[in-house]
């Protein structure tokens, strides 16, 4: 992993810049990815590096650390500043996790070793002095701060990093580099391998972070909240923006809507000239009037629109409806072989469910979804389920278990052998995936490229329930924000365990917290699980005085998220009592009271009750989004 150079001096001193990147050019196979691309990084800013995928944003870090060679311009740093960066693989050896992270400090790690032998009075005071100036007797105590932050309980502390792979690796690295606190770092889609509770963790550690940060991250909130800037890399350009990605995203959207009225203005000044030469380069007392338009077409440099990125949808398909509920569980138990993990289970999963599930890792949030899909077998209780209830389950691991030898088209061709080619490619197209990507080996497919296919894969049953673990990871801004507006649409439950806090705030309305070996409602909203998870994480202070200051103003985004669940809330209560409608017409009629009918009579009227229950529920839910809603927009 990327940690501190050795060196005598702690930090680079305060310079204006701490990176600036003049002029730079840079291809790869003949794609230019950087042509001269410019942009300056205040010492001590948190910046977040945004940009489609692909665009070269993992390739700027390799330049900015040398790994590569530019074709032109520099990237220069102050002199004995210090980058560190997550390392791609994480050594498996016998060191454990707390001394994996506290060797990342080199300069500790030399002192203390020279303390050990040094005989010398007067160098043995500049070390010990040089100790106490680096805070190194809190060392232990600020590596296991921040490994606890990033999930590893105390008993893991002593475990070795051989113990721990795959994202678990990558946390002792990210734990390491943190600790290190180098003077520039690099960070790429870090919370890509952090749950909810490690992300929050992170975005609050990142915005005290004594240094200056560049961070490449498609999560919309920790945007928000960990950087002052962002630092947009399009058209092979780099451009600074002050404030966090809101921000950001609306000044972009000023600067397309004029560079569009632009090209509009300039394409009707264009078409006017060209008709006037059109009308009159032949005629000999017009000539030089034309010719002299025809100059000034040749000269006008067209003005185009910034690339704007498409939003890639994702087309799910609609399952038909189900009576409610689909899923209920009493006294439910789950766990592998002798082992229990979940217990006291009393759940009903409706069709119209939106269920966020909230946790600690390790607390059974996955061993719950591949419960509820059946892909583990409860030990005690009782599951019933609807009849023909379709379940899709996608995982961050089902992405690393596509055949990479194969093409999306073989992998559809392989479940849908009915279907024509022009049908298979209609639904890859679907979801983003072009013609040329489907006749690509998966292997050489990007992550967002294999995520979505993943994602059609876990669909194409148009299942009555979507269970989506981390669906995000991959997906640039873009298409989480299409992510969004899919599963906003979608008839069916969905149940969601995710980082991204921006994706839970616009689809959830429920919230299952995982916690203690069982399940239970969590009846507060996202933002206050969030302060509970920091408040949990940090010091105890003394209790601020009574204030009667007003509340702050709710944010757009929350109120956009009030007003979203208020208004699925109606379209719940609709829905439920077009069912209730078509159950009473049923019930009503006479051949279903007569004796031969009456096992038939007692299914209807269950089913009847169940939908009452269900819109009782739904209207309570819908009388709370009201009243939120109401209390925010009084602010």
């Amino acid at each position: 992993m990327k940690g501190r150079a050795i060196d005598s001096g702690r930090g680079c001193g305060h310079t204006a810049d701490m990176l600036r990147i003049d002029d730079i050019t840079y291809s790869v196979a003949g794609r230019p990815l950087f042509e001269g691309a410019s942009a300056s990084i205040p010492d001590g800013h948190k910046v977040g590096l945004v940009g489609r995928n692909g665009t070269g944003k993992t390739t700027l870090f390799k330049l900015i650390r040398g790994e590569l060679v530019l074709e032109g311009g520099s990237v220069s740093l102050p002199s004995r500043a210090r980058i560190g960066g997550v390392a791609q693989e994480v050594p498996a050896s016998d060191d454990t996790l707390l001394d994996t992270v506290l060797a990342a400090d080199t300069e500790r790690a030399s002192l203390l070793a020279e303390a050990g032998v040094a005989t010398d009075g007067a160098r043995i005071a500049e070390i010990q002095t040089r100790l106490s100036d680096i805070d190194a007797w809190s060392a232990e105590a600020r590596a296991a701060s921040i490994l606890k932050g990033l999930g590893f309980d105390d008993a893991a502390h002593q475990k070795t990093c051989a113990e721990f792979s795959g994202g678990w690796g990558m946390r002792v690295a990210l734990a390491a580099v943190l600790f290190a606190q180098p003077d520039l770092l690099l960070l790429d889609e870090p919370t890509n391998y952090l749950d909810l509770e490690g992300a929050v963790w992170l975005e609050s550690y990142l915005a005290r972070y004594p240094h200056t940060v560049l961070i490449i991250s498609h999560d919309r909130g920790l945007l928000n909240r960990a950087v002052g800037a962002i630092l947009h890399l399009e058209d092979r350009k780099l451009t600074f923006y002050q404030g966090p990605y809101d921000q950001f995203a609306r000044q972009r959207a000023e600067k397309l809507a004029q560079a569009d009225a632009m090209a509009k203005k300039q394409e009707a000044r264009r078409a006017h000239l060209q008709s006037y030469v059109d009308r009159f380069r032949y005629k000999a007392d017009k000539a030089r009037q034309a010719q002299s338009r025809l100059k000034a077409l040749a000269r006008m440099q067209p003005v185009s629109s910034p690339q704007e990125a498409a939003l890639r949808a994702f087309s799910f398909p609609e399952p038909e409806e189900l009576s409610p509920p689909i899923i209920t569980m009493e006294g439910g138990k789950v766990g592998y072989g002798e082992t229990t993990v979940l217990s006291r289970l009393n759940l009903r999963i409706d069709q119209d469910d939106r269920i966020a599930l909230l946790g600690r890792n390790g607390q059974g949030k996955s061993t719950l979804s591949k419960l509820l899909s059946d892909r583990l077998q409860r030990q005690d209780g009782k599951m019933v389920r609807a009849n023909k209830l379709r379940i899709g389950y996608f995982a961050q691991h089902q992405v690393d278990e596509l055949d990479v030898d194969e093409t999306p088209l073989d992998h559809l061709r392989r479940l849908r052998p009915g279907e024509t080619p022009a049908r298979l490619r209609a639904r890859l197209a679907g979801f983003g995936l072009t013609a040329a990507q489907a006749d690509t080996l998966v292997g050489q497919l990007s992550g967002g490229q294999k995520a979505r296919l993943s994602l059609l894969l876990a669909t194409l049953d148009a299942p009555h329930l979507l269970i989506l673990d981390e669906p995000t990871n991959h997906l640039d801004i873009e298409s989480r924000e299409a992510l969004v507006e899919a599963l906003t649409d979608y008839s069916g439950a969905v149940i969601l365990v995710s980082h991204d806090m921006h994706l839970l705030s616009l689809v959830a309305d429920r919230l299952w917290l995982v916690s203690d070996g069982t399940v239970k409602p969590y009846d507060d909203d996202l933002e206050t699980y969030r302060k509970m998870l920091l408040s949990r994480d940090t010091p105890a202070r003394q209790a601020p005085a009574p204030t009667t200051q007003k509340p702050a103003r709710p944010s757009r985004e929350t109120l956009m998220a009030l007003r979203a669940e208020a208004r699925k809330g109606e379209q719940r209560i609709e829905k439920l009592n077009d069912m209730r409608d078509k159950l009473a017409r049923k019930l009503a009629d006479p051949e279903l009271y007569e004796d031969t009918q009456r096992g038939e009579l007692d299914v209807w009227q269950r089913k009847y009750a169940e939908v009452m229950q269900a819109l009782e529920r739904a209207e309570g839910l819908w009388m709370a989004a009201l009243e939120k809603l109401e209390a925010a927009e009084r602010l």
